[in-house]
């Protein structure tokens, strides 16, 4: 018996109209879906090295907004303020920086998750449309053998293929990398709260305050 081999081209060419622009859709939904994922994985590396410089105490550019609104805020100097009070202005301030920071390293990870669950039902549209010519075609035949709905059959599978092929790579890449920016996240907030307390301490605002407890106290 024969074996007849099929190539992705030749089955995109035997497909209909329809097939072809959802197989089209499909493989750019794909494409795009590895850009967002290499862009996700150059973003989480480059976080975690900012964070592993930061905390040797050195230079991290990524977070220079961080710092600079930490230092705005406890330069701030607000009559009667507690150091506690001083404390949590400067890690709130940070921490809004810090949303900033970790939005621009999340990029296009979103649309992974677009793309997980359209990607799916845009292929399953391809495989109905498949089948329908199938059956199209044995109306017009008035035959049922594998010569007349093969062709309807093979693209109702090619576009389920192509469909998973985007959406397992866009559900994984969305999973680990939301895992890997939400772990930086945390560590990013436990070092806000160490460096927060370095800058209250040389803040002026702090030793204003201080010296504000001290008189009260010995009076």
């Amino acid at each position: 018996m024969d074996s007849v081999h099929l190539s992705p081209i030749e089955f995109f060419q035997q497909a209909g109209p329809v097939g072809k622009a959802v197989i089209i859709l499909l493989i750019a939904a794909s494409i795009w879906c590895w850009v967002l994922i290499i862009e996700g994985i150059v973003g989480v590396a480059r976080m975690g090295g900012a964070l592993r410089r930061w905390r040797r105490g050195e230079d991290a550019r990524l977070f220079a907004p961080l710092l600079e609104a930490g230092q705005a805020a406890s330069a701030r100097v607000i009559p009667d303020e507690g150091t506690s009070e001083i404390r949590q202005r400067v890690v709130e301030a940070m921490n809004r920086a810090a949303r900033g920071v970790i939005k621009n390293t999340e990029g296009g990870m979103a649309n992974l998750a677009v793309i997980a669950s359209v990607a799916p039902f845009i292929g399953l549209f391809g495989t109905v449309w498949g089948i329908m010519a199938s059956f199209s075609a044995i109306a017009a035949a008035k035959d049922t053998s594998l010569a007349v709905v093969a062709p309807g059959i093979a693209e109702a599978l090619a576009t389920t293929a192509v469909g998973l092929a985007a959406a397992i790579p866009a559900s994984i890449g969305y999973t680990r990398l939301g895992s890997a920016v939400s772990s930086s996240a945390q560590e990013l907030a436990g070092l806000i709260e160490e460096r927060a307390v370095d800058l209250v301490s040389r803040a002026p605002s702090s030793k204003q305050a201080i010296e504000t407890v001290s008189k009260k106290e010995a009076a």
